[in-house]
């Protein structure tokens, strides 16, 4: 049985807490730049929804290579630390980056940084999840940092979508970007801070003996077919054609919400996941694995389904508000999946890999939801939505294959 330790549980999910907050309000597809970024180059560079969408797809590169970052770590110590040095550093470099973004206004240049950006919260983003799985495997509280790190990644989502839509309201687009790109800025001095007084890490030293250990487990992540079914299981699981830019264009002008309104449903968005980690919390937390996949599954969906109704702001608060709930218990179920399978020595690959799979399958699902909107449907959303749900509805006839092969309880 894995020891207790109280004290030290709690360092992390304070400092899990606040690395998670940083990376929600940087990182530029979900924080606090993205609403006034989409809104810039829709009204004043004229894009349309498939420029958009393949244009920043550049910005999901980084977290799909994320198990080179693994690599880096799990073999190089950085100033004899594997997990401190690195988070230190990329973190830094988050806070030059986004200072850059505040003084370009040409898309390229903006693109630029924002890549910059991204490299840097997805190195930030791979040690923490080497420290949360290295961690939670020794006090079998995977699922309580994944929970407690998505929990504050939505509250600082829903504070940066409220903040974003209001910078577009007050600003004019190219100074809305400038602002929320200073805002942007700041926060990872606070990860910069939490990383040295919270994380305990032992001086790691680069001899051959720690090399081998390394080494050894890093075979054994390539060779575990366990892993390798895991994978492609969240592939299938997250690759659905998305309609996240359609949606957006859909509001604006179909629906006519305003900025700020749009701004405001991401946010409901960031409460239903808060909320649905406080089910998961307080009612979920002993169902199994296997149960937690199918439930997530029927209820995403419903939820996605759910689109279908959504016709003014009322109804949309709800259908996001929903989602939100959706997309937490589905996140829980997937990532403690992965978290609880990975080789000891090799945690920040393997996590980092298996991650780098959902990383990969969101940006080719939301640029073929895309290319589907514009050239099949012809820029109506309702198909869209029944294929979407469509494809999550099948990946439930996949889970009674993972469990033949995958142990997938707690």
């Amino acid at each position: 049985m894995p020891e207790p330790h109280p004290q030290g549980i709690s360092r992390l999910m304070l400092f899990f807490a606040i690395v998670y907050t940083v990376e929600g309000f940087c990182q530029a597809k979900a924080g606090i730049v993205w609403q006034p970024l989409t809104h810039y180059l829709k009204e004043t560079q004229g894009w349309d929804t498939l420029q958009i969408a393949a244009s920043l797809a550049v910005l999901d590169v980084p977290w799909v290579i994320k198990p080179i970052y693994g690599v880096v770590s799990d073999f190089v110590p950085l100033f004899g630390y594997r997990r401190r040095s690195y988070l230190l550093l990329s973190n830094a470099a988050a806070v030059l980056a986004f200072l850059w973004t505040t003084q370009v206004l040409a898309p390229a240049a903006i693109v630029s940084a924002l890549l910059l950006t991204a490299i840097a919260m997805a190195i930030s983003s791979t040690v923490c999840g080497a420290l949360l799985v290295e961690n939670g495997q020794r006090h079998a509280a995977s699922a309580a940092f994944i929970n407690q790190q998505w929990l504050w990644f939505n509250v600082a989502v829903m504070v940066a979508s409220l903040a974003g839509g209001w910078l577009i309201e007050l600003l004019p687009s190219g100074g809305a970007l400038h602002a929320a790109g200073v805002i942007a800025a700041a926060a990872p001095i606070a990860a910069i801070v939490s990383s040295l007084l919270l994380v305990d890490e032992h001086h790691a030293g680069m001899n051959l003996a720690e090399l081998r250990r390394a080494l050894r487990g890093f075979l054994d992540t390539l060779r575990s077919p366990t892993l390798w079914l895991i994978a492609a299981f969240l592939f299938c699981y997250y690759f659905s054609p998305g309609f996240g830019t359609p949606l957006y264009f859909y509001m604006t002008d179909h629906l006519r919400f305003s900025q700020a309104t749009i701004g405001m449903l991401s946010s409901v968005s960031a409460c239903g996941w808060i909320g649905g980690g406080l089910i998961y919390r307080y009612a979920l937390r002993r169902m199994t694995t296997r149960g937690l996949l199918n439930l997530s599954i029927l209820g995403g969906t419903l939820a996605t389904l759910a689109f279908l109704g959504m016709v003014d702001v009322p109804s949309a608060v709800a259908v996001y508000f929903i989602n939100g709930i959706a997309g937490m218990i589905a996140n829980i179920a997937t990532l403690t999946l992965a978290a609880d399978h990975c080789p000891e020595r090799s945690e920040g690959f393997a996590f980092a890999a298996l991650m780098s799979v959902i990383n990969l399958a969101m940006p080719l699902s939301d640029t073929i939801g895309a290319v589907l909107y514009e050239r099949l449907f012809h820029g109506v959303l309702a198909p869209l939505i029944v294929v979407s749900a469509a494809f999550t509805a099948f990946i439930i006839v996949l889970v009674p294959l993972l469990q033949k092969f995958v142990v997938v309880q707690h």
